[in-house]
């Protein structure tokens, strides 16, 4: 189903922030218009919700492929790689994104883990019908109503409307209309399922030629097509993979650094060393100890096409970032700021 119209406000310059990024509590609501596709999957270390607004787009999550349409909603939790994709030479999307994070409040950690559990569905895609995506739009315009207000007490019912709409979301799971498409490119379908592959067996030897023979493609043309389908080339998708998950262990586990070596897949410490370092610009113990790497070094070092020169996404840049940006950008003639 395809809707002709979502009465969502919006506004293509907006930015709605409730605290700071490194704050237990934080929401950033960036209502924006794109159409330049992102060199390279990314992850966050905070939950994200896009809510795609115009006809239609794709995503990649986790290496596979799925098709949008006007007013389907991706829920992606942390440390998820993930990007957008937008039909080239066409007009620019419009499209919302909400980064947030919050702890699981005493006394209420049944029902925020089952909101959360969204975020861990195998396919985390929502498409409703028109009543109850109506009933999501009118929260979404509640907080953009409150967002562009000095109303006092505006962060805390932006925090309680947004628990409302997850609640919305979890309590209509089944009647989510979305399904997986195949893609009409056969080549790009098949490099999507072995990147889909690389995924859930990154800890695995994956050598380019065996995944070729798996796949009954030869390794020349895979390779080629890879690089064509993806940005990047097989073996530099492969070590992201492998480092994202090695962060994910360095954060949020006690796992020895030499396990986690082995769990993901590096055939040794040294390549892992100096693998992790070449995307990290620090080795993993470094990683581990780094009390601000949370934010901003995991996001400025998750595009390896990028590595340390990748800037910030508009949602995490500060005012002064954002006018630096924009001065820079009307220099070279664009006239509107495309997220980094």
């Amino acid at each position: 189903m395809k809707y002709e119209k979502l009465d969502m406000l919006f506004n293509e310059s907006l930015v709605i922030k409730v605290n700071q990024v490194d704050d237990p509590v934080f929401y950033v609501f960036d209502y924006q218009k794109r159409h330049l596709n992102m060199e390279f999957q990314h992850f966050h270390t905070y939950y994200e919700v896009y809510v795609l607004l115009d006809d239609a787009a794709t995503h990649i999550i986790e290496g596979e492929y799925f098709s949008l349409q006007r007013g389907d909603i991706v829920l992606l939790k942390p440390m998820c790689l993930h990007k957008s994709l937008y039909p080239e030479h066409e007009s620019p999307k419009s499209r919302l994104v909400i980064a947030f994070q919050f702890p699981i409040p005493t006394g209420f950690e049944r029902q925020t883990e089952r909101l959360l559990s969204l975020f861990e569905e195998k396919i985390p895609i929502y498409r409703f019908e028109p009543t109850i995506l109506q009933g999501i739009i009118k929260l979404f315009n509640e907080i953009y109503l409150l967002g562009t207000s000095s109303i006092p007490g505006s962060d805390l019912m932006i925090h309680n409307t947004f628990q409302r709409i997850l609640w919305i979301i979890a309590t209509n799971r089944k009647a989510n209309r979305y399904t997986k498409q195949e893609i009409v490119d056969s080549i790009t379908q098949k490099i999507y399922e072995v990147t889909s592959y690389m995924h859930s067996h990154f800890e695995e030897d994956l050598p380019l030629a065996d995944i070729a023979l798996k796949f009954s493609i030869s390794p020349f043309y895979l390779s080629r097509q890879f690089k064509e389908v993806t940005g990047t080339t097989y073996i530099t998708y492969l070590q992201l993979v492998r480092v994202r998950n090695a962060q994910n262990l360095l954060l949020y586990s006690t796992t020895p650094i030499r396990d986690i070596c082995s769990r993901c897949g590096f055939s040794s410490f040294s390549q892992f060393n100096r693998v992790f370092h070449k995307y990290c610009n620090m080795n993993p113990t470094e990683f581990r100890k780094d009390v601000n790497h949370q934010s901003l070094l995991l996001l400025r070092q998750s595009d390896p096409e990028r590595n340390a020169h990748a800037s910030l996404p508009r949602i995490l840049q500060t005012p002064e970032e954002q006018e630096g940006k924009r001065s820079e950008m009307h220099r070279l003639g664009v006239e509107t700021i495309q997220r980094q």
